[in-house]
Formats: structure tokens, C-alpha cells, sequence
């Protein structure tokens, strides 16, 4: 990309001073949670030419911390020596109920007196719970984690949305997700261009809304109790184009059409074939939202007779055509679509996050200092 191809844009803003961002990490933290909250602050900075964001890791001795691929960070800072942040997020990871201390929780409710906004990244929302500091909130956390959470601590409304902002706290759940969640925080702070241009740079496609959920795997959520039932919906997710009838998978497990279908009332609360037409519409909708892919070779793909018999399942199941599904989420400028770009896939993790800091020189200052000869540095103006 050469600077004549740059199209400078502006976004307006009132912010002043910094956002000044902290991140406590806490034993076996997810490197992947990390490093997709962190880089969006970075790519704000650098398109728009000014210090936007500065965020800093912290621990609780300020010794080095192994995150879950074994890989050690040195933070900036200690807890002892930190200073003021505008927000904290926990950056969790595996094994959560055993990789924090009490100082780390006594921590977090010191700065919550603070009215310090806090959040959790992957299974971080735990310390804030255990901390009572999303008691009445609405959170997110990993899959994984949510059953767990919600039975140790009953006053925290968990969800499986994948990141929630609820009020001065913000959770979400694991993977790339953070990717998200801050891009929709930027998108607040400083308006969708700017976020329409950093998901460019990184080639994502698509931002996740709160209202996207994270789809939990049905063996987590029935463990080993019903081998048959698991067996089952693995075939049916496996066979969305061609449906296999509901005679021939009680065959393949063993049961007959009614022990299945009893299966389905008991534990998903559905029949079978309900639930098979949830899946395929499931399907139809990643692709209308996701692909640019015909509603005709979408109703094909998802196993529907004919586009007409699509439409009008997918309006009965979830209130609304696909044509206009489609139409209403590449019409609205603010929705979750951003403009289409090179690729689709969501390339974020391809640089080296370096979290070393040289003493009295902010992460922040030191990579819109790298980052002024590059093509794109100030290329989204702010008013």
C-alpha cells in the first residue's frame, strides 16, 4: 500500500486525555484473549496519528507470568506500583479456579472503590465474581466456565451472549471474541469509521455483536450421561444439506423413533425434528449474515426443497425473511456488517505482541512512534 492510496477520514471526537488501560494477568492466562484486546487500542492509535489508548500488563508481584501455551510475560507494572487506570480488565485462562489469590481479588475491589470500570477477558469474569463486584450485573465469560460461575455465585446474571457491556463492567468470553468487544468499545469512544478502518488493517470482515452468542458444544452441556442423544445431534449437524430422516438416526444409535424422540422432550426440550430445523436455520442464517452466497444456493445448502419453503421457515422460527435478515444487516451502517475487504478470514494474530516496556516510555507512545512511517499512520483524522 503506497501513501497515495490512502483515503484520509474523519471522525469526530471530545476526548481529551488518553484512555488509560491495564491488564492483570493472572496465572495460565489465555495468550489469544490478550492479544486481540490489546492490538485494536494499537491500530486506533496508529490510524489515527494520536495517543488515543495507552494500556500496560500488571501482576500481582510484578514478576513474570506464564500464560496457558507456557509462554512467560513480564509485566510493567506490579499491583503495588500501578497507577491510575480508567479500566482494568482480568485476563483469565485455564484452570481459573486455581490460578488467583486473595491479594488479586482484594485488589480489584479496591480499585472498584475507586469507580475504576473493570472487566474480565476469557474466564476473567470469575475474580470479579468471586470478588462480588458482578453481583447484578450481566457478564460473559468462557463456555466453558458458565455453568460453574452461575452455581458458585447466583447473583450474577451469566449469559452466553459473547461479551457483554453492562453499566462499568465489561466481560467476554475466550478466543478472538476481545477482538470484538473492542472494537465495539472504539466504535463508543470514537465512532464506526474508525472502527470500519482498524478491521480493515486486520482483516476481519465482520464485527460480533452482544447479541451474538457463543454456541456451546451439547456434550459440555450433558457430559457423558447421554452418549446416544450426542451421537445424534453430531449427525444432524453433520448433514445439513441432505437431512437424514428421523427413523434412520434412531437406527444408526440403536433406538427406536420413540425412545429419540422422548430423548429430545427430556433433555432439549424439543422433538427432534424441531431441533434439526433450528440447526439447519442456524446455518442459513451464518451464511446470509456471513457469505455473499444467493438465498436460492443458501436454501439448497441448508437443505430446504425450494426457496419458498426456506423463506417461510425461517420467518416462522425466527420472526423475520431472509431477504430482509440480509437486507437489514448491510443497510445499517452501525450493525455488525463492516464493509466487505480482500479476505475473510480474521487474521489478527500475525505480528508478535511484544509486552516488554522500557521504563518511562508508555506501550502506547512507543508504538505510534514505531508506527509514523508507516502508509496508514493518521489516516483516519479526528475532529
Amino acid at each position: 500500500m503506497t501513501e497515495s492510496n490512502i483515503e484520509f477520514k474523519s471522525v469526530s471526537t471530545t476526548q481529551k486525555k488518553a484512555r488509560n488501560i491495564g491488564f492483570l494477568l493472572v496465572d495460565n492466562f489465555t495468550m489469544i484473549a490478550l492479544a486481540s484486546a490489546v492490538e485494536p487500542l494499537r491500530m486506533a492509535n496508529q490510524l489515527s496519528g494520536q495517543e488515543l489508548y495507552n494500556w500496560s500488563t500488571i501482576s500481582e508481584t510484578g514478576e513474570a507470568v506464564a500464560a496457558s501455551d507456557g509462554i512467560r510475560i513480564t509485566p510493567d507494572y506490579g499491583m503495588q506500583e500501578t497507577t491510575d487506570f480508567d479500566l482494568v480488565f482480568v485476563v483469565g485462562g485455564v484452570n481459573i479456579t486455581r490460578s488467583y489469590t486473595r491479594k488479586q481479588i482484594s485488589w480489584l475491589k479496591t480499585l472498584a472503590r475507586k469507580h475504576v470500570d473493570l472487566g474480565g477477558l476469557c474466564t476473567g469474569a470469575y475474580l470479579l465474581a468471586d470478588a462480588g463486584l458482578l453481583d447484578g450485573y450481566d457478564c460473559s465469560t468462557h463456555w466453558e466456565c458458565i455453568a460453574s460461575m452461575q452455581e458458585a455465585y447466583p447473583r450474577v446474571r451469566c449469559t452466553n451472549h459473547l461479551f457483554v457491556i453492562d453499566r462499568d463492567r465489561i466481560t467476554s468470553s475466550g478466543g478472538t471474541v476481545p477482538l470484538d468487544m473492542m472494537l465495539t468499545m472504539i466504535k463508543r469512544d470514537f465512532g464506526y469509521q474508525l472502527t470500519a478502518s482498524i478491521s480493515e488493517m486486520f482483516i476481519c470482515d465482520r464485527v460480533r455483536s452482544e447479541s451474538d452468542h457463543q454456541r456451546i458444544p451439547l456434550r459440555h452441556v450433558l457430559g457423558t450421561t447421554q452418549p446416544k442423544l450426542v451421537e445424534v445431534v453430531s449427525l444432524m449437524e453433520a448433514n445439513i444439506e441432505e437431512a437424514i430422516e428421523l427413523d434412520e438416526l434412531a437406527t444408526y444409535v440403536g433406538l427406536s423413533r420413540r425412545q429419540l424422540e422422548r430423548l429430545f422432550q427430556k433433555y432439549l426440550h424439543c422433538t427432534p425434528s424441531k431441533y434439526y430445523m433450528r440447526l439447519r436455520l442456524f446455518r442459513a442464517r451464518q451464511l446470509l449474515k456471513q457469505t455473499s452466497m444467493s438465498i436460492i444456493d443458501i436454501a439448497a445448502a441448508c437443505g430446504f426443497v425450494s426457496t419458498p419453503h426456506f423463506s417461510k421457515c425461517y420467518r416462522e422460527h425466527l420472526g423475520i425473511p431472509p431477504r430482509e435478515e440480509r437486507r437489514g444487516v448491510r443497510a445499517q451502517e452501525n450493525d455488525n456488517i463492516l464493509p466487505p475487504v480482500a479476505s475473510a478470514s480474521r487474521e489478527l494474530l500475525t505480528e508478535t505482541l511484544s509486552l516488554g516496556t522500557v521504563r518511562g516510555k508508555s506501550h502506547s507512545t512507543q508504538s505510534l512512534s514505531d508506527a509514523k512511517f508507516e502508509p496508514t499512520f493518521g489516516s483516519v483524522r479526528l475532529q
